[in-house]
C-alpha cells in the first residue's frame, strides 16, 4: 500500500486551489523547467553536431598524422616513408610538399596554400577525391603542371576546369633589375568543395614533383603524411613513430594541428551548459515560491494532520511530493521535446530560414553553413538528472518549514 504522504501530497497537487495564483505559480515553474530541459538538450546536440561535422570536414582534407624536419626539408624521405608505413597502426602514408603562393587570373590575384601531393597517395590519405565538383583527382600528372583549386577559388578567380593560370612563389631569382618573383603557368584540372571556407578559398594542389621543381626542393619533400586506424589513438601512435624516427624528425598528430577548434567549442559547450542551467534554476526559485505559498494556504490542514498524529517528517514529505512533481513533469516535457526538436533540427531550421528569408550560418563567416545535431544518450541523462536534482532540492526548504508548523498557532484564529 503507497504511504500516505504520497497520496496526500498528489492529492494536494490535483485540487482545485482557492488561491489561483499558486496553480499559476506551479503551471509557470513546470514551463520553466520544461524550456531549460530541452534548450540544455537542443543546445548540447548542437555543439555536440559542431564538433562531429568540423572534425569529419578537416580530417577529410587534412591528414591524421605527419613527420617533419624542422627546417621544413625532409631529404631522406624514402626511409622515413617506409618507417611509418610499417607501423601497425598506419593504413597510409605519403609524402607532401607545402609551399605559399599566389594564383593570377586576370585582374584577380588570390594569395594560396599550395600543397604537393601524390593523387594515388591521396586517395588513401584523405576523401577529397570524393569532393571533386569538376575534373578528377588523377589529371594531376608529374611534368604536366596541373592544378586542382578550391570551389570559392575557383569562383573568385573565374577559373573553370580548362582554363591556364598563373601561379607566383615567393622564391625570386635575383637579376641586375633586383629579385624577380618566380612565375609558373598551372592548367587547372579539377574543382573542389570541402565546405569549409578556410579550404574552398585557399588550397591549390598540385603534384609532388612540380612542386617540388616550383620551389625548388630538389628530391627533398616538406613530410610525410599518414591516415591511422584509429584516429582518437593519434597521440600515443605519433609518440611512438617519434621514438622510431631519428631525433631530428618529429611527428605531429590532428589533435595539436587543430586543437585551438577543439578547444574553443568543447570550452563553448560547457559554458552553454552553464549558461542555459540558469533557466532551470530560475523555475526551481519558481518552485520555492509555490511551496511557501501552498504551505501558508494549507496552515489549518498540516495543524489537523499534526493532531491526528502525523509527524514533522510525514509533513515535510507531503509538500516534497508537490514540487516533486513540478519538476518531474517539467523534466519529462523538456526531455521529450528536446529529444524531437534535436532529431529534427536539420529540417526546422531551413524552414525557419525559407520562411523569414535569413541565412543562420553564412558560408563567408562559418565552418559549417548547415546546423547538425548529434544527440548523444549521456547529455540527455545529465541534463534529467539535473533538473531533478535541483528540483528536489528547490522543495527541502519550503518543506521543513511547513513541518515546523505549530498546530495551536495555526488553528488559533480558524
Amino acid at each position: 500500500m503507497r504511504p500516505y504522504e504520497l497520496l496526500i501530497g498528489l492529492r494536494y497537487t490535483r485540487a482545485k486551489r482557492r488561491n489561483h495564483f499558486i496553480s499559476f505559480i506551479s503551471m509557470i515553474s513546470m514551463l520553466g523547467i520544461a524550456l531549460g530541459v530541452a534548450a540544455l538538450i537542443i543546445v548540447l546536440s548542437v555543439m555536440n553536431g559542431f564538433q562531429k561535422e568540423i572534425r569529419a570536414r578537416i580530417l577529410g582534407i587534412t591528414p591524421h598524422l605527419q613527420v617533419s624536419e624542422a627546417n621544413g626539408q625532409l631529404a631522406a624521405w624514402p626511409s622515413v616513408l617506409d618507417i611509418v608505413s610499417g607501423h601497425p597502426d598506419v593504413q597510409a602514408a605519403s609524402p607532401y610538399v607545402n609551399g605559399q603562393g599566389m594564383l593570377s587570373q586576370g585582374d584577380s590575384v588570390e594569395g594560396v596554400m599550395v600543397r604537393g601531393i601524390l593523387p594515388e597517395g591521396e586517395y588513401k590519405l584523405t576523401g577529397i577525391a570524393d569532393k571533386m565538383k569538376a575534373g578528377k583527382l588523377a589529371e594531376l600528372r608529374a611534368g604536366e603542371f596541373g592544378i586542382v583549386l578550391g570551389s570559392d577559388l575557383a569562383n573568385t578567380l573565374a577559373a573553370r576546369v580548362g582554363d591556364d593560370i598563373l601561379l607566383i612563389t615567393p622564391q625570386g631569382q635575383i637579376t641586375p633589375a633586383g629579385m624577380i618573383p618566380r612565375l609558373k603557368q598551372f592548367h587547372v584540372v579539377g574543382i573542389f568543395e570541402i565546405g569549409m571556407s578556410p579550404y574552398d578559398n585557399a588550397l591549390a594542389l598540385i603534384h609532388l614533383q612540380d612542386a617540388q621543381k616550383l620551389y625548388r626542393m630538389g628530391d627533398a619533400v616538406s613530410g610525410i603524411s599518414a591516415r591511422l586506424n584509429d584516429l582518437d589513438q593519434a597521440p600515443r601512435i605519433a609518440l611512438d613513430l617519434e621514438s622510431r624516427l631519428p631525433n631530428n624528425l618529429y611527428a605531429t598528430d590532428w589533435t595539436r594541428q587543430n586543437a585551438n577548434y577543439f578547444r574553443a567549442v568543447q570550452m563553448e559547450k560547457k559554458m552553454m551548459f552553464i549558461i542555459l542551467s540558469l533557466i532551470v534554476a530560475v523555475a526551481a526559485f519558481n518552485i520555492v515560491s509555490t511551496l511557501v505559498m501552498a504551505v501558508t494556504d494549507k496552515q489549518a490542514d498540516i495543524a489537523i494532520l499534526r493532531t491526528l498524529g502525523a509527524s514533522p517528517a510525514s509533513i515535510m514529505k507531503i509538500f516534497m511530493v508537490q514540487g516533486v512533481l513540478i519538476g518531474l513533469v517539467g523534466a519529462i516535457i523538456g526531455v521529450v521535446s528536446g529529444i524531437l526538436i534535436a532529431l529534427n533540427i536539420g529540417s526546422i531550421v531551413p524552414f525557419i530560414e525559407h520562411l523569414f528569408g535569413v541565412q543562420f550560418l553564412a558560408k563567408d563567416v562559418y565552418f559549417i553553413t548547415d546546423l547538425p545535431s548529434d544527440l548523444q544518450q549521456g547529455d540527455v541523462w545529465v541534463v534529467a538528472a539535473f533538473s531533478f536534482a535541483i528540483s528536489l532540492l528547490a522543495t527541502l526548504y519550503p518543506s521543513w518549514r511547513a513541518s515546523r508548523t505549530q498546530p495551536a498557532e495555526a488553528l488559533r484564529y480558524e
